[in-house]
């Protein structure tokens, strides 16, 4: 496996649109490898140069954001001791929360319904963080295709039963024609080209609910790797894709953009 890659979410099945929801351990909540330090110095550059992109609260949400940075520091002094934890006490605490960690961080707080009302997402995968501060869970999947039919029952009855004592993660993945962590612009063109023009982006996604606030917290860890790598180096990688591609509703292809993807992909591994 790849060392930028640490999950490759291929069913060998095919396609499917399911939430795969797996319980999530205290101690493997944060995830920390060698590129640490690159991807937080990218947090800085776009929190300085882009922060109505990558950054969006609204009161209702400063408490749970609050207490989401003290879960943050607590974890890293717990399981990352060796791992700075100080943060400015002037800086909204979300943001402060982003600047110690890879994961991007989503706070939502129950109203009439479940709403995004906090976010820092340096590293989104071409959706724009101003459009769905707000929004319900519904609202923010709008644009997926067959969410309302096959996900949105399953997820709002998750978020209404969630407990601060057990706590999901679940994986997902797309290829896309950039190798860039930050991606905000929704523009999604089949990639084609060579496989190393190609992108295998993986998004490791974590749900807790917070034990005073009652607010769930999302986060986002993205993993991103050259197509070209990740076929030369997993024998099985490049079937379970073909396959994903070939079974993916027409609806989903268009959505992600991988109209044609399957026929040159394989015209390509074939050669």
């Amino acid at each position: 496996m790849s060392d930028a890659v640490r999950y490759i979410p291929l069913d060998a099945r095919g396609w499917r649109l399911a939430m795969g929801l797996r319980p999530l351990e205290e101690s493997k909540w944060i995830e920390v490898d060698a590129h640490r330090d690159e991807e937080l110095a990218l947090k800085t550059a776009l929190l300085a140069d882009q922060r109505d992109v990558v950054v969006a609260t609204r009161p209702e949400g400063d408490e749970a954001s609050a207490e989401l940075l003290e879960e943050i520091v607590g974890n890293l002094r717990t399981y990352h001791p060796s791992l700075p934890h100080e943060v400015d006490p002037e800086e909204h605490p979300i943001v402060a929360a982003s600047r110690l960690v890879q994961e991007d961080l989503c706070v939502l707080v129950r109203s009439d319904q479940w709403r995004l009302v906090a976010a820092s997402v340096c590293f989104p995968s071409r959706w724009s963080l101003a459009e769905k501060i707000g929004t319900t869970m519904d609202e923010i999947h709008v644009p997926v295709p067959d969410y309302d039919d096959e996900l949105s029952q399953p997820t709002n009855a998750l978020f209404e039963r969630l407990k601060p004592e057990r706590s999901f993660w679940r994986l997902n993945w797309t290829l896309l024609d950039s190798p860039l962590l930050h991606q905000p612009i929704a523009t999604r063109t089949s990639p084609s080209g060579r496989l190393e023009d190609w992108s295998f982006r993986v998004e490791r996604q974590t749900l807790r609910r917070l034990s005073r606030t009652g607010a769930i917290v999302f986060t986002i860890r993205t993993y991103v790797e050259s197509l070209d790598v990740l076929c030369r180096s997993d024998e099985d990688f490049s079937a379970n894709l073909l396959h994903a591609l070939d079974t993916a509703p027409p609806s989903m292809q268009r959505y992600k953009g991988w109209l044609g993807v399957h026929d040159h992909l394989r015209s390509i591994l074939s050669s």
